[in-house]
């Protein structure tokens, strides 16, 4: 007989004809068992069998038939059309359709271009479920009837920002523009690191070497805790400290490509319409939407003990708003942030908030459903830090004295705020895109298509560059972009100005010699320089290509222009430098984070998939694109030959691998026992990891070699091509 009160778990399992575990739940998985496996799934995240969507499918074109008038005006009768299941405060949406639109834009980082609101991803895990977007899955519901309405012409992503602007321009602000073309993925966002915290809202400590020096924070992360979106409203790990508070929300911001004056006009801006809401007890919350019970429908957050709708709701903790009038747009905020004394008080949750001594009975906000009463405005502590550090004070005087000024500052922030992930200006969509281009959408002029390719190619090629310097110029210029937000690539020619002329990892002086060759060709052919460098690499394949005994084409796609200083915000660019690229063998200095992690990193902020690294990295090797012509990898006696050489040595039983340092190797001759080779971890994991292996002896195979041509060929022009959005806007 069992003593388990359900009998014993194996005869259970026995009977249920489904698999428990890592194949149906989330938890632990088959990989567990080997936690420093290198985990390929990074790379194969949006797989077209997770999209419902038929493969002719094109969001960008679907979007343009849309109804934009007839959107906003649904959006705009929205706002004040309150519903009993969850009602609008004071009747309004507004402030909770900003904080959705806010929230969902306000994960972006510049470190690696990551978050935002371009792909949709508050729907799904971890984002749905963050302590800091408490009750945003009851906008995301309140939306669905729309959403339904427009179909598939209407992306989840493009309405979490449309509604939050709409809610501005309802409430009287004269926004700067939007644009449509975001397309929504299908499947939670894996790929994106929101920090190495196991609990949420763990202390700030855990992400800072130091937390009293905030530009200590962990790279890539911008946030200052586990879950939420900037700082913590109540201070650094909750204590108050406006002072201290301010130096955290100017990093944090700055992280999320923001300066000081564009830091003041969101947190005033954002909290001119609103409130937070803290009128009960956050214990008598249930689970978030992904913890949550099935008869929940997927909502989060319920409350089956009390109203905890209304003026009872229960979200940040904090409780109150913070202008007297929370539905228009106008100079509130800074006038009783400025006019009056504040003082710390805890909410009806038990939250930290800073309430104004002797506030006027006027100024008081009132009621959410009754107007008849009135109740003290509220600040948070960053609010604080806006009035109590010295440069925001300023610029917070500013604004107050210059309501015009503030709100042109505020709209062109909260514009750049929910487009800066977009990419550039060439894929805006709809009847509001602002004729006006912003440095920060990376300009680029149109390139000439009318010179002659050919004759520009034959030129390259007698010039005496050498194949590796040739299509090392050409990688280094391209794979800057990133798939995260559309920066960066080699459209613009970037790699001859600050401060990409200058990076370690583009080899200054070998470049400048490359460049001194292929400039005076470009300009006597009337071509850009973003074009020749790319023809130059495609030369160099070429060529390599013929060594090989093959002849294969190198597509090239003319049209590049060449960007200048004044159209390149330059200190925004320095997050783009590459600190590690496994394709050039090249390591700024050793990482906590093993070698081919980054690499891995780098390839899918590229877009390319295993098997397209894997033939990247092999054929590169074999080009001589080394960084400082490293022999590390290149397992061939015929450098600049794109041969399979490096997959044949790389899985040939006949040679032994050993150490000689951290991340450098010796491929020895088991009979001879001499050293024959050198190698690092960037070369050896494509014969280590069992995945990328099955990739490297299918490179190997006899019968592979023209096919690994073609496929190295496919994904160099992949990279080539990434930022061309004009061959398919």
């Amino acid at each position: 007989m069992s003593n388990t009160k359900f009998g014993d778990v194996n005869d259970s399992a026995k009977k249920c004809p489904v698999m428990h575990g890592g194949l149906t739940a989330t938890g632990t998985t088959v990989m567990d068992w080997w936690p420093e496996a290198l985990n390929l799934d990074i790379l194969h995240q949006h797989d077209t069998k997770t999209n419902p969507m038929e493969d002719s499918f094109d969001y960008r074109e679907e979007v343009k038939k849309l109804d934009f008038q007839a959107l906003k005006n649904d959006l705009t009768d929205f706002m004040t059309n309150s519903q009993p299941w969850w009602p609008a405060d004071w009747g309004h949406y507004g402030g909770l359709m900003i904080r959705m639109s806010w929230h969902a834009a306000g994960t972006y980082r510049i470190a690696d271009g990551r978050g935002g609101a371009s792909t949709g991803n508050l729907r799904f895990a971890p984002l749905n479920s963050w302590p800091d977007n408490v009750n945003l899955d009851k906008a995301r519901r309140l939306l669905w009837p729309i959403k339904k309405k427009y179909g598939n012409k209407l992306s989840w992503a493009d309405l979490f920002v449309l509604a939050g602007t709409i809610a501005y321009e309802s409430m009287g602000l004269k926004t700067f523009g939007f644009s449509f073309g975001r397309e929504d993925i299908w499947h939670p966002e894996r790929d994106v690191y929101w920090g190495a915290e196991k609990a949420w809202l763990a202390p700030s400590d855990e992400r800072y070497e130091d937390v009293e020096s905030p530009e200590t924070m962990e790279n890539p992360l911008a946030a200052v805790q586990m879950g939420l979106i900037y700082v913590n409203p109540e201070g650094v790990n909750g204590k108050s400290d406006p002072l201290k508070t301010a130096a955290h929300v100017r990093e944090t911001f700055a992280r999320m490509a923001m300066n000081d004056e564009e830091t003041v006009a969101l947190a005033a801006g954002g909290h001119t319409v609103g409130k937070c809401h803290g009128n009960g007890s956050a214990e008598a919350l249930g689970p978030a939407p992904e913890a949550a019970s099935i008869e929940e429908a997927g909502l989060g957050w319920m409350n089956h003990e009390r109203r905890s709708i209304g003026r009872d709701t229960v979200s940040s903790g904090i409780e109150g708003a913070w202008t007297t009038n929370p539905t228009q747009w106008d100079n509130g905020y800074f006038h009783l942030l400025l006019n009056y004394d504040w003082e710390l008080k805890k909410s009806p949750a038990g939250a930290e908030q800073w309430e104004p001594i002797n506030i006027k009975e006027e100024d008081k906000p009132v009621d959410v459903e009754d107007s008849s009463k009135r109740y003290n405005s509220i600040m948070t502590d960053a609010d604080m830090a806006m009035k109590m550090d010295p440069e925001y004070r300023k610029i917070s005087e500013k604004f107050y004295n210059d309501h015009a000024y503030f709100s042109e500052v505020f709209a062109r922030a909260w514009f750049k705020l929910t487009h800066r992930d977009l990419g550039p200006k060439v894929r805006y969509i709809g009847p509001d895109v602002p004729e006006e281009t912003l440095i920060w959408q990376d300009p680029v002029p149109e390139g000439s298509m009318s010179y002659d390719i050919d004759a520009l190619k034959s030129k390259i090629s007698d010039s005496g560059l050498s194949i590796g310097d040739m299509v090392a110029t050409a990688w280094d210029s391209a794979r800057t972009f990133r798939g995260s937000d559309l920066r960066g690539g080699a459209n613009g020619a970037r790699i001859r100005l600050a401060p990409q002329k200058d990076w370690e990892g583009n080899e200054p002086e070998r470049l400048n010699k490359v460049l001194a060759v292929l400039i005076p060709l470009a300009d006597e052919a009337g071509a850009s320089l973003a074009d020749t460098i790319v023809l130059a690499g495609n030369v160099g394949i070429e060529k390599g290509i013929a060594a090989a005994g093959f002849n294969v084409a190198v597509p090239f796609s003319p049209g590049r222009g060449d960007a200048t200083d004044d159209m390149t915000d330059a200190e925004s660019f320095e997050p783009l430098e590459p600190i590690a690229d496994g394709y050039r063998n090249y390591l700024q200095k050793d990482y906590a984070v093993k070698p081919e992690e980054l690499m891995l990193d780098k390839t899918q902020l590229l877009g390319l998939t295993a098997k397209e690294m894997t033939a990247l990295i092999g054929g590169m090797r074999m080009l001589g694109t080394n960084y400082g012509g490293s022999k590390h990898g290149v397992f061939t006696k015929n450098v600049g030959a794109l041969t399979t050489d490096f997959f044949e040595i790389l899985t040939d039983m006949n040679y032994t691998w050993k150490p000689t340092g951290k991340n450098s190797y010796a491929i020895v001759d088991r009979a001879s026992g001499d050293e024959v080779f050198s190698a690092t971890r960037f070369d050896l994991v494509f014969g280590s990891n069992s995945i990328l292996r099955a990739y490297a002896e299918f490179y190997a195979q006899d019968d592979s070699k023209e096919k690994f041509v073609k496929d190295f060929v496919a994904a160099w022009t992949k990279v080539m091509n990434a930022d061309r959005f004009d061959l398919s806007c």
